[in-house]
């Protein structure tokens, strides 16, 4: 007996160290996609859920999707999602109801990545109240609107719903106690004072906007930060592709989309946006892309 036990160990010596004599089996890959409409693509065409979520079939999960092959993909990704969404139904763009985003995840979920914030701020809204087709100067700058009396009052707001992806990620950890989680930040919306009247908003006015969208990534990665969570940055990367960009460069749609980079919402992703986010989300996952 002595000299088999004998055997065995030393079928587990390798280049002078002690290792496992069979290797655990990773998990087979359980991808869940959670999120608003930058994340669910909405109208990038082909669809795979027009009505309710406006879902595209080639946005950013789905690409990944395709890329890693996972054993389960679920991608909840909804159009107009806030929060809220995430732990109760969703009324449809245009019918049915989408169920809460929460009821996704399972315990044996792998990785989750999750795109939200912008509708919870009211971002899209404030961005629509910007715009002015009147000279510079000539009418109401919506920065001095929001910050009458010295109180930036966007500012307050992000900050206050900062606390809320801390909430998400526990959440979802307690859906889901073994996966990685990836929060996704939005991409650059627009550059340094704008470009009136091709997207017509004030030059101080654009930096206004712009300079939210990075103060809601900034809470974001803070939040990811302090509960071990991953933050996936897509505003590095999309810089030089703004909605100031021609077809063929930017990666988001100013406030007249073009048929022609495939993106039908105004101020959101099109195809290429939502192409060129997947090798930053892949390496956030720690995946090299196949592509």
């Amino acid at each position: 007996m002595k000299r088999m036990l004998r055997a065995v160990a030393a079928m587990g010596l390798l280049a002078g160290g002690l290792v496992p004599l069979q290797a655990a089996a990773a998990p087979p890959m359980v991808y869940v996609a959670m999120g608003d409409s930058y994340a669910a693509g909405s109208l990038v065409l082909p669809a795979k859920e027009l009505l309710t979520c406006a879902r595209s079939a080639v946005n950013y999960p789905s690409l990944i999707a395709k890329d890693l092959q996972p054993a389960t993909f679920r991608d909840v990704t909804c159009g107009g999602a806030t929060t809220t969404h995430f732990a109760n139904p969703q009324p449809g763009i245009i019918t049915g109801t989408a169920a809460p985003q929460y009821d996704a995840l399972s315990e044996d979920t792998t990785v989750v990545s999750v795109g939200i914030g912008g509708n919870d701020i009211g971002l899209v809204g404030l961005a629509f109240s910007c715009v002015n087709l009147l000279p510079q100067g000539v009418g109401t700058s919506c920065k001095a609107t929001n910050t009458a009396g010295g109180v930036d009052k966007l500012a307050q707001k992000i900050d206050a719903f900062a606390p809320t992806y801390g909430t998400v990620i526990a959440q979802i950890r307690q859906r889901a106690p073994h996966a990685k989680i990836l929060m996704v930040g939005y991409p650059t919306g627009i550059r340094k004072g704008g470009c009136w009247p091709v997207v017509p908003v004030w030059s101080q006015d654009a930096d206004y906007l712009q300079a939210a969208l990075t103060r809601l990534n900034k809470r974001m990665a803070e939040q990811a930060a302090a509960h071990g969570a991953t933050y996936v940055d897509l505003a590095t990367p999309s810089v030089g592709h703004d909605m100031c960009k021609p077809a063929g460069t930017r990666w988001i749609e100013g406030l007249i989309p073009s048929v022609t980079t495939n993106g039908l919402v105004p101020l959101h992703p099109n195809a290429a946006g939502l192409r060129n986010a997947v090798p930053t989300v892949l390496a956030a996952m720690g995946v090299p892309s196949k592509a």
